[in-house]
């Protein structure tokens, strides 16, 4: 019986990691933290979509969908750990913080970075682990883009 349930447990696991694609965590993440205030406007979507183009060079149509996708995902998930646990295993630290640097990009595009928008990406950074320093950097770095 305990078997049985382990099986469950691993066959779900593998059959989400198997959906998860590093260009949907990133997009999943994204809109985790246009969502955090509880407010997504059209500037953050136009962030999305640019900062999708420029991080992976995917093309309009591909963005499109990803966003639907994340969308879908923010409505049934709970949480961002999947999405970086995912990014942890196939990004090396520079491609994390190239994730951080566009969350931070994204919080930003609306000219104001409220504190659930911060909080969400301070927690992204720390499931990416990615230290303190790292997370200025990419808040510095936003910045002056």
């Amino acid at each position: 019986m305990l078997a049985k349930l382990k099986s469950l447990f691993t066959k779900e696991q593998t059959q989400d990691d198997t959906e998860i694609e590093i260009d949907i965590a990133a997009a999943s993440l994204m809109l985790e933290v246009c969502w955090s205030d509880h407010h997504v406007d059209d500037a953050e979507l136009e962030a999305i979509q640019r900062l999708l183009v420029e991080l992976y060079s995917i093309d309009a149509d591909k963005v499109a969908s990803l966003i639907a996708d994340a969308k879908t995902r923010l409505d049934t998930n709970v949480g961002m750990h999947p999405y970086t646990s995912y990014l942890r295993e196939h990004l090396d630290e520079d491609g994390r913080f190239e994730v951080i640097c566009a969350l931070w990009q994204l919080a930003m595009a609306d000219d104001r970075v409220n504190k659930f928008e911060e909080h969400t990406i301070r927690k992204a950074a720390d499931l990416l682990y990615l230290s303190h320093s790292r997370f200025i950097e990419a808040k510095l770095r936003a910045k002056s883009a």
